[in-house]
Parts: C-alpha cells; structure tokens; sequence
C-alpha cells in the first residue's frame, strides 16, 4: 500500500508557513516542457536495443592509446599492475565500506592499517589517516586540521602555484569560518619563493598552504617555506601527488606538518574524474584532529595481533556537532587498490615509475624547447610536468593534436586568460621515445 506521512492538512499548513497557495508553486522555476508528467522521454527500449545504444555512445568516447596523451594536472595514466584488479574484485573487498563492527572486519581493518602505513611512509609523515575523497578535500581538511588546533591562529595563506581547482575547493570549505584567507597572485615563472610569501606571513598564522611539485610542475623550496612559516608559530600544509616523491624527498622530511594527496595515481583508474582517493598524514600533535577514521594495531587476550578502530572522530559517531569534519566514509576500495598498488611496485618498483616520468618529462621538454616559436616557461626544476609556450593559442594547437590522436597539454587560458598561449605538457612511463617523438613531430607540423 501506498505510505504519505503528511496529510492533507499537514500540507495545507506547510503551504502557509511557506507563503505558497499550492505545491505548483514549487515547481514555477523548472520551465513547463520538462516538468513531470509532461518528460517527453524517448520509446522505451528492450534489453537488446538499450545495450546497442549504449555502444553506439561509447563508440564515440577517444580512447588514446598509452603514450598518446599529455594531459596531466592532478590526474594521470600510469600503468596499473594486474594484481590490484584482480584483488581488489574479490568479493570481501568489492562490497566493504566502513567497519562498523571492527571486530569481525579483521581483514578490512587490516588493509587499512598497511594503507596508513605506506601512505605515512610515503608522505614522510608520523601519522596517517584511513584516506578521504580526493586530493582536493584532502588538502583542504589539512587546513582545517592546523585551524582548529590553534584557537586563536585564524590566517591561511595559499600560494598561487597551488592547483586552481584546488584552491576553489578550500574557498569553499573555509566560506562562512571566520579564516582569513590569503591567496597570493601567481609569480612570474610559475614558482613561488619564500620572498613571494613572506609578506603574507604574521603571528595569528595558521597555515602556509604550497604545492610539491606545484600545479605547473616547479620544484619549489619546502624546507625553506616550512622555516618561514614556523618561525612565526605557523603550520606548513603541503599538497603534493605520490610518483615525484619516488625520487624527492617527502614533505615530512622537508618540514611540512601536514601533507595531503591526490592518490589516483596509485592504481585508480582516470575515470573521467573520479572516484579517486586522497592521502592525508601529519604529525602526532595534530592526530586528535585528523577527520575520518584512523586503524591501529593491538593484541587480543590471548596474545594474537588483531586490528581496530583507534580513533573515529567522524560526525555520525558519538562526536556529532564536534566532530572533526563531516566526511562521512573513506574511499575504501580506492585506498584498497592503492595499498595493493605500492605492494605490488615496493621501492624499487616505485623509484623506477618515477625515474622514468623524470627521464621522459625532461626529453621532451628538450625537443620542445628546439622548435621554433616554442619554449619552455618554467625556469625551475621539474619532475614530469612542465609549461610550454605555444606560437598559437594552446586551444588551437590541441585541435590540431587532436586531428592526429593525441590529447595534447592542457590549456592554461582556461584559468587565466593572459596564459592562452601556454599549456601544461606531461609525460608518464607509459610514453616511449617513439611517443615522444611523435608528439613533438605534430608540434612542428
């Protein structure tokens, strides 16, 4: 039978606290053509025509081949070892989401354990969480984190370098806080120096907010921003993304106090943005702040290691109103897949991918910078990103790589008009020389 909790009075009181004389009233912004019942939906379709149909508008995706794309900016196509696929489909690990009897999800406790352990490892941090949605939420909770240990430090600065969609997503997660937000302008030659920020830095800082590599591939000088900050009683925050750290430093070691990351890269496929899984680890002081869930290993009454829940500060617990952040789950089978990911690579593994971004990034950068009316406008070090100048508007150079099958660079214009000739150029392992060369042959064409 059919349920409705509100009578026709109940209605008919809820119109008049509302101002309205009917529930139409409602719906007077959605144009009438769209408006139910009147869809004009297509004929309904069998099983048989529907699967057809959904091939057809598949058939019409590009699909580039590995080494035919050059667009990174926060997501990448790294090669993806068999064994996080067939893991990471088996049943207990497909349908898990959060624990809420840890007791008997020894095994999902367990997973997340080893992912905090390597993540921590990889982030030079002491502490890591059970991973969050993405590395843009991830780097603004890291924020947050050095906000709300400090009740009287209310300043947040960001540097320009900073991935734009990034800084859009802590605008919004720092909207209607009494923070103050900082943003500093974007420096000449793509890299923010300690002199670009210092002016910003004073006493009721909380956080210094930079990016490693920064959004345009610079390498900038953590150490010394991580010193600036300190020295008057701020918090590093770096955002930074898992491969470069194969060769460089991590953040941790470099001073940072928290450090987030976009873990795509880590065994999850692109997926046209998402879902992904962000990395967040800090330092021990900042542990009782960290939102989401964090696994720590004990032993039973018999002796025997087993595994639970230390801290779960999340809002649908007991913490309610207080809690930490309102996240509201980890990404579990993302951060399954990067566990398995890193495993399966270990060091070694790790540190080749990572050698051979470099290799190729810094190849092509050489051949670029040999064509005429091209240039490479990052006058720094980098690790598999860098910025071109272009003769023609980059949107113009894309169509014409697009013709030939490859995906070029992206489009700087798209956040800042006076950078439409410029773009974004990346290089993966899964380019080869002849890819390469390819690429850079279209270029002069």
């Amino acid at each position: 039978m059919t349920f409705n909790p509100h009578t026709p009075e109940d209605r008919a009181e809820m119109l008049k606290a509302a101002g309205a004389a009917s529930i139409a009233e409602f719906f007077a912004p959605i144009p009438e053509r769209v408006r139910f019942p009147e869809l004009r939906l297509p004929r309904k379709l069998t099983e048989m025509e529907a699967a057809a149909r959904m091939q057809e508008l598949a058939a019409r995706n590009l699909a580039p081949a590995p080494g035919r794309t050059f667009l990174g900016a926060g997501s990448y196509q790294h090669f993806v070892p068999a064994t996080v696929d067939q893991i990471i489909s088996r049943g207990e690990y497909y349908t898990a989401y959060t624990p809420y009897q840890p007791e008997v999800a020894q095994g999902t406790l367990q997973t997340i354990y080893e992912f905090q352990t390597m993540v921590a490892g990889l982030l030079g941090t002491e502490v890591a969480n059970a991973s969050m949605y993405d590395g843009a939420t991830a780097l603004a909770e890291g924020a947050l984190v050095t906000v709300s240990s400090s009740k009287k430090k209310k300043r947040v600065v960001v540097a320009g370098t900073v991935h734009p969609s990034y800084r859009e997503v802590l605008r919004t997660y720092l909207d209607g806080l009494q923070v103050d937000l900082v943003e500093l302008a974007l420096p000449d030659g793509f890299v923010t120096t300690v002199d670009d920020v210092r002016a910003a830095l004073s006493d009721d800082l909380a956080c210094l907010v930079v990016q490693y590599p920064n959004f345009f591939g610079g390498i900038e000088d953590i150490q010394a921003m991580a010193d600036a900050a300190h020295r008057v009683g701020g918090a590093l925050v770096v955002g930074t993304y898992p491969i470069p750290l194969g060769l460089l430093k991590s953040p941790g070691e470099l001073g940072a106090d928290v450090v987030a990351a976009e873990g795509q890269a880590l065994g999850v496929a692109q997926s046209y943005g998402g879902p992904y899984v962000g990395l967040l680890g800090t330092r021990q002081q900042f542990i009782r702040q960290l939102p989401g869930r964090i696994a720590g290993m004990t032993t039973d009454s018999e002796g025997k290691r087993g595994f639970v829940l230390t801290l779960q500060t999340r809002e649908q617990h007991i913490r309610r109103e207080k809690a930490t952040s309102n996240i509201c789950t980890n990404q579990g089978l993302m951060a399954t897949a990067a566990t398995v990911h890193m495993a399966t690579l270990g060091p070694e593994g790790f540190r080749e991918v990572a050698n051979r971004c470099y290799q190729n990034a810094h190849y092509l950068a050489d051949r670029i910078s040999a064509l005429p009316g091209y240039s490479i406008a990052l006058d720094a070090p980098f690790f598999h990103e860098f910025v071109v100048r272009c003769p023609v508007p980059a949107a113009e150079v894309n169509e014409k790589l697009l013709e030939r099958g490859i995906i070029g660079g992206l489009d700087l214009g798209r956040f800042d008009p006076s950078l439409a000739n410029s773009m974004l150029v990346c290089a993966t392992e899964l380019h080869d020389r002849e890819s390469l060369d390819r690429f850079v042959d279209s270029l002069a064409a």
